[in-house]
């Protein structure tokens, strides 16, 4: 996809707060430190649209970013990450949630996870919650050049294996050093939304 324009729209914590246009929605979730901001940055060929916090499990609200006024990419806030209150976390959970399970314009759900570790428990409940859902979702392992070109089958085997994915599911190798992967993913966003 050719990027035209790109920039940010705004911050929600209750849905009142989400943009009032009807454009398809594509959201991004993961950990803490997943590199969600990286992956919408190498994406919109942007090096700081998308701001990465300097400490994990910061961000706390749902960032909107419109792309060539025709769809929004929805950084949602990492999970997993110890620091943080158990009442910290229950809140992003429900806010989080909310968004997943009522937003109509959601059209495509992509979960980020770390190639160089097996997905976390907080990963599997994610995944198993998506599996549940009638929402496309697409499963993305990034740092990729951060891991031994040999590793890559062995680690892609790992996640779909705890993840409990479904052989045809895809898994998309990605780095956002290299760019590699960027072409693929921008094809699985494609093909669900009709751009």
């Amino acid at each position: 996809m050719q990027i035209k324009e790109a920039k940010y729209e705004t911050t929600a914590v209750k849905p009142e707060q989400y943009p009032k246009r009807y454009l398809p929605e594509v959201a991004w979730v993961g950990r803490s430190n997943v590199g969600k901001s990286s992956i919408i940055n190498a994406l919109l060929y942007r090096k700081s649209l998308a701001r990465a916090s300097a400490t994990p499990g910061k961000t706390r609200e749902i960032n909107f970013y419109l792309v060539n006024e025709a769809l929004y990419f929805v950084d949602l806030p990492g999970y997993g990450y110890a620091r943080v209150s158990q009442a910290a976390k229950e809140a992003w959970g429900r806010m989080i949630e909310t968004y997943l399970q009522t937003r109509e314009q959601l059209q495509l759900i992509v979960m980020l996870v770390d190639i160089r570790h097996a997905p976390s428990n907080e990963d599997q409940v994610m995944y198993a919650w998506l599996a549940a859902q009638e929402r496309p979702s697409l499963v993305v392992a990034t740092k990729l050049d951060k891991i031994p070109r040999g590793q890559i089958p062995i680690r892609l085997r790992t996640i779909r294996e705890v993840l409990g994915m479904a052989a045809e599911a895809p898994v998309i190798p990605f780095s956002a050093v290299t760019g590699q992967g960027r072409d693929e993913i921008w094809r699985q966003i494609e093909g669900v939304i009709g751009l």
